[in-house]
């Protein structure tokens, strides 16, 4: 099974970040995770985004703030998906400014991106495309889809 793997801006984001890990464990695809900026050391996030796919890895994670560069840095650097989570900052709207960065990229080097400190919605992202080629893993995420679906109409009943 390819890796997935989650590359930070800054330390700070961790505490995000981490339920992206924790999601990909309990599925039990294997990630590893770095702290990487686009701006402070931009020699080690190219290397890592160059070198990914024949390091085993099939689908990156990058989580940035504020001008929220690192995942387009990143898939500047590799044709691997890349998924873009914009973190909250203290200094603008609540995350709008790095949302906009994550999205916002030039025709030809795409980023997907996920909701403000979405790092579970990543993590699911990343599943979904590991499972195009996984049936074992397609079945995991169906399984939990309907896990969810039951949850929401147990709360339903309870609420009749």
């Amino acid at each position: 099974m390819k890796k997935v793997a989650i590359i930070m801006g800054s330390d700070s984001d961790l505490p995000v970040v981490q339920k992206a890990a924790d999601t990909l464990q309990a599925f039990g695809v294997p990630c590893e995770m770095h702290i990487y900026s686009a701006h402070r050391t931009p020699e080690q996030a190219r290397d890592f985004s160059a070198n990914a796919r024949k390091n085993g890895f099939g689908v990156i994670i990058a989580a940035a703030g504020m001008a929220a560069h690192l995942a387009g840095a990143l898939a500047a650097n590799t044709t691997l998906p890349v998924i873009g989570i914009p973190m909250k900052s203290t200094t603008f709207s609540n995350g709008i400014d790095a949302l906009l960065s994550t999205v916002q990229m030039p025709s030809g080097i795409p980023v997907a991106t996920v909701a403000v400190d979405g790092a579970v919605n990543a993590a699911l992202l990343a599943i979904e495309m590991l499972a195009i080629t996984d049936d074992a893993l397609a079945a995991k995420l169906d399984a939990k889809r309907k896990a969810d679906a039951e949850k929401v109409l147990a709360k339903d009943a309870a609420l009749q």
